[in-house]
């Protein structure tokens, strides 16, 4: 049977109550007292109850991070960073996939809240879902405008869609396509958009965006690449809103012996480090993820210990760099 605290205040020969505040931390204790109390602990192998301890520190020092997935790499890269910033300062991380369905999401956000989590990290697409927009309950956005009283961590985004746009116009390129999510996402992504029409605007071309769904398949993806390259065969630049996209579009042109810069250009967006080893050679727009990470948590924690102040900043938008590789 598993010991109990009054199975070690007995060995220990002191009230359940001084156990407590051993374990808790909480007045003054003698070394004898913690020593005895330390020993019972070991010897019976006693495993504190983190509920019950929250009861007495209002905490449970449990984060709950919300994603679409973690087989992104840049989601799985934030996730990592985040996670190892959460536990340097004495947190543990609840991770939920919400594999961009509403309801998933929706019963995940109720399971941190029922487990009683201090705060959520949330990368999800989908807005309007009701426990975020608790006033009690410290929510950050990751690239995502959850409700207007969370504050949101992103990239520059617009300044990478305008890296991006005018790179492929300074190289010549004439036809040059955008691929995006949907418009109506309501994302700080879609400034990576707005950078494009207006640099092409400018420059008096045309512009087209191809949207991906956010719950789209592999193979709906794909097809939609293929559609792109059908409807335009004279395209000779493409601004990929992630680099995972702009690798599917770098196998399509391989595939259709379309030569890459010569004939066709790509850029991604993200430029994380796992996609950088896979594809060096792939024209990004890097996120600053290190940065990102640590002003979400550090934000989120400030939020908990009711020291963040919304009205002071409520979005954290950090630089992007452009790193040219042989797809340009």
């Amino acid at each position: 049977m598993k010991p109990k605290i009054k199975d070690v205040a007995e060995r220990a020969g002191v009230s359940p109550a001084t156990v407590s505040r051993v374990l808790n931390n909480r007045g003054y204790l003698s070394e004898q007292t913690r020593l005895k109390v330390g020993e019972a602990v070991m010897e019976l192998n006693y495993i504190p109850n983190d509920l019950a301890r929250s009861l007495y520190t209002k905490k449970t020092n449990l984060i709950g991070f919300v994603f679409p997935s973690t087989a992104n790499a840049f989601y799985g890269e934030l996730i990592a960073l985040m996670e190892n910033i959460c536990f340097e300062l004495g947190y543990k991380v609840l991770l939920c996939n919400s594999s961009n369905h509403p309801e998933k999401e929706e019963l995940y956000v109720d399971m941190l809240l029922r487990n009683q989590v201090d705060g959520i990290i949330s990368g999800a697409h989908n807005r309007g879902i009701k426990d975020y927009q608790r006033s009690n309950l410290p929510v950050v956005g990751i690239d995502r405008y959850l409700s207007k009283n969370i504050p949101v961590v992103s990239s520059d985004n617009y300044q990478g869609g305008r890296l991006a746009t005018e790179l492929l116009v300074q190289k010549g390129c004439i036809s040059i396509i955008h691929i995006n999510g949907p418009r109506e996402l309501e994302t700080p992504a879609n400034k990576r958009r707005d950078a494009y029409e207006d640099v092409l605007k400018k420059a008096g071309m045309p512009h087209l965006t191809y949207e991906i769904l956010a719950r789209s398949s592999e193979r709906q993806i794909q097809l939609l690449i293929k559609r792109l390259f059908d409807e335009n065969p004279e395209v000779d630049g493409i601004f990929a809103s992630d680099d995972h996209l702009a690798a599917r579009v770098l196998t399509e042109a391989k595939r259709r012996k379309i030569s890459v810069p010569e004939r066709l250009k790509i850029i991604g967006y993200d430029g994380t480090e796992s996609m950088r080893t896979i594809l060096p050679e792939l024209t990004t727009i890097q996120q600053p993820l290190h940065a990102m990470a640590q002003k979400a948590v550090h934000t989120l924690i400030q939020e908990i210990e009711g020291q963040y102040n919304l009205v002071d900043t409520k979005e954290f938008i950090f630089p992007v760099k452009l790193i040219e590789g042989k797809t340009t």
